[in-house]
């Protein structure tokens, strides 16, 4: 199967990526963004990854953010924009949420599924999966959450949570789930 070495290779480019980009000092990004295929801004109204892998400052407030440290958080599955791969705000607390767990409890590990929707050809949604994966990986290891807790599966457009060809069901299926 051809799928497997390319899965490595992705694996190991991203990696490399992730090592590097904490080798960064630390700070703050003010909007920059990235995943964007045209190079084009998100806005000011969602926080994404800036070129060296940092984030910009984040609310523990939210539903989410009310939960014990103790237990897993109930909301397992943030959602993503057409073809980015960027954390939306309103997810930031849910992600955050995870991070306190994990980092309460050293002896987890979660497996980040990253899925997209069936447009696009079944090695790019792959490698969008797999980015939109690392970002919450690399969001949460910014938040103090060891590297050896977490792992990146991407399974593209293979595992739809919805089926159909319409925005709404498209949406659904752009997605990170954490699996404990």
């Amino acid at each position: 199967m051809q799928l497997k070495p390319l899965a490595r290779s992705l694996a190991v480019a991203l990696s490399i990526v992730v090592i590097a980009g904490c080798s960064s000092t630390g700070g703050t990004q003010d909007g920059d963004s990235y995943g964007s295929q045209d190079g084009s801004s998100m806005g000011a109204s969602t926080s994404g990854v800036g070129t060296s892998g940092q984030y910009g400052s984040t609310s523990g407030s939210g539903a989410a953010g009310q939960q014990a440290d103790s237990r897993i958080p109930e909301v397992r599955t943030i959602y993503f924009d057409y073809d980015r791969d960027t954390i939306k705000s309103e997810y930031e607390s849910v992600v955050m949420a995870h991070a306190r767990y994990l980092r309460a409890n050293p002896n987890a590990r979660v497996v980040l599924h990253g899925h997209t929707d069936e447009r696009g050809t079944r090695e790019y949604n792959m490698a969008l999966g797999e980015r939109r994966a690392g970002a919450v990986q690399r969001f949460l290891n910014i938040q103090g959450v060891s590297t050896s807790q977490m792992s990146v599966v991407s399974y593209g457009e293979e595992r739809p949570a919805v089926s159909g060809q319409n925005e709404s069901a498209y949406s659904q299926n752009r997605r990170v789930v954490f699996n404990y």
